[in-house]
């Protein structure tokens, strides 16, 4: 069985830079993207750029609902980078899942990742911490996210937390 490290924080705070270091010593690396496609012009270009910031030997994986169908071409890797959870979230919602449905697929999504021999880092959005969505479907975003990274905090062998740039170990 190997590690589970969960990364979160606010957006730009370092997290992804973070589990590319994480990531840099390992022989074999598989990077899940869960974003998908972006019509946005300014996303399309901060994607562009975390694509560039990887290794190219690192094998890259874009998947925007279901990773566990990808699980038998990455459990012999040395390291499995998932960023992030919060688009996949997202991705689910957009799906019309119910928060049951995502919580069951989360709980699901760990119990596999956890048969990987290697590191497997999850990157997630801290989004609870700024001003209350002042429409339904983004507080239910930042409720259903927030039980997510509740129970990825939980089940992980390490949790970091960052804030402006600045690293925590939490667990």
């Amino acid at each position: 069985m190997g590690k589970i490290i969960f990364i979160s924080g606010g957006v730009r705070s370092g997290k992804s830079t973070f589990a590319l270091e994480l990531a840099e010593k390992c022989k074999e690396v598989v990077f899940i993207a869960t974003a998908g496609k972006i019509t946005d012009r300014e996303m399309n270009k901060r994607i562009l750029v975390h694509k560039e910031s990887r290794p190219k030997h690192w094998k890259t994986i874009e998947e925007t609902e279901d990773i566990i169908k990808h699980l038998k071409s990455f459990e012999k890797a040395d390291c499995v980078i998932v960023d992030c959870v919060t688009f996949l979230v997202s991705n689910w919602m957009f799906k019309k899942y119910t928060e049951d449905k995502i919580i069951e697929n989360i709980k699901n999504l760990i119990k596999k990742l956890r048969k990987i021999k290697g590191k497997v880092i999850l990157v997630s959005n801290e989004v609870g911490m700024g001003v209350v969505p002042p429409y339904k479907l983004g507080r239910d975003f930042r409720d259903i996210i927030g039980r997510v990274n509740q129970i990825l905090a939980k089940d992980s062998n390490e949790f970091y937390f960052f804030i402006s740039g600045i690293k925590r170990r939490l667990k």
